[in-house]
């Protein structure tokens, strides 16, 4: 197992002003991770070659290893030309991916943010075809360079780990797997457990998390809290700290034969630093121990 730590994770100082992408690299080689997924939030690389070139340059300086880069994508587009941009869009942040020298990429497959009716099953099959030829394409030109692209349990539409199958099957290209976050089964009301198990066969690289979940009738009041498909309630937590039996879900992981990158995400209310450093220590603590 290769512990390590998602920019995601430091986006709170990166927003702030306080830490740039690299150094987010020097922070991570720091406390002992081994590698750094790449989200392009509070930064940007496809358009600043420079930039790509000086984080591929201080990752392997640092010993770091650039895992995976994530990024948001929509296929579901209202004309064939929209359709036709944002393909392009995303082979742009493909060549980025080459130039950065990873070999591992996720991205969306629908609009992050959906009003509740277009959470349903039936939106994804309304749909599927626009999902699947693109992520076909994605898939098809980033072989090219020797890259994997994945399809992530994230966004309301493909969450659950039979949509995510669903998807993975439909679009049937040896490079296309999936990247799987055994925190958001939650947030469309599946149990980390279950969702793991039934897709870990499928998985390319794994995303840890930690979240607090209070049920629909016991409103936790203010603070970071945000709503799951049904209504539940769930909250970023430091991860070992929180409700997920993150325990059970590492032994399930290491059991399975994984032995691949797995990615600290920390979205808590503390300050974020001190969250992903805890996280990170926990993460290889568990592991150890289970």
């Amino acid at each position: 197992m290769k512990p390590g730590v998602s920019t995601y994770s430091l986006l709170q100082a990166i927003k702030a002003g306080e830490m740039t992408v690299l150094d987010v690299i020097d922070w991570i080689a720091e406390h002992g991770g081994e590698h750094m997924e790449i989200v392009p939030y509070g930064f940007t690389l496809e358009d600043q070659p420079e930039l790509a070139d000086a984080v591929r340059e201080r990752a392997a300086a640092k010993g770091i290893e650039l895992s995976n880069y994530s990024m948001p994508a929509n296929f579901v587009q209202d004309t064939p030309e929209a359709f036709e941009e944002e393909i392009e869009r995303i082979k742009r942040h493909v060549d980025t991916v080459h130039r950065l020298g990873m070999k591992h990429m996720r991205h969306d497959v629908t609009a992050f943010t959906l009003p509740p009716e277009k959470r349903g099953i039936d939106y994804l099959e309304a749909n599927l075809d626009q999902i699947v030829e693109g992520c076909r394409r994605i898939a098809d030109y980033a072989a090219g360079f020797g890259i994997t692209t994945t399809v992530e349990n994230h966004g309301m539409s493909v969450q659950a780990s039979d949509r995510v199958q669903r998807v993975l099957q439909a679009v049937d290209r040896p490079n296309f797997k999936t990247t799987l976050d055994i925190g958001n089964f939650l947030c469309a009301d599946e149990q980390p457990l279950v969702g793991v198990k039934r897709n870990l066969p499928y998985a390319s690289l794994v995303h840890v998390k930690d979240f607090y979940i209070r049920p629909a009738d016991q409103n936790p009041g203010g603070g970071a809290w945000f709503l799951t498909s049904h209504g539940n309630y769930l909250r970023g937590a430091i991860f070992g700290q929180g409700d997920i039996d993150v325990r059970r879900v590492l032994r399930l992981i290491k059991e399975s034969g994984y032995d691949g990158y797995i990615t600290l995400e920390f979205e808590g209310m503390e300050e974020c630093r001190e969250g992903t450093k805890l996280g990170l220590e926990n993460l290889k603590r568990i592991w150890d121990e289970v």
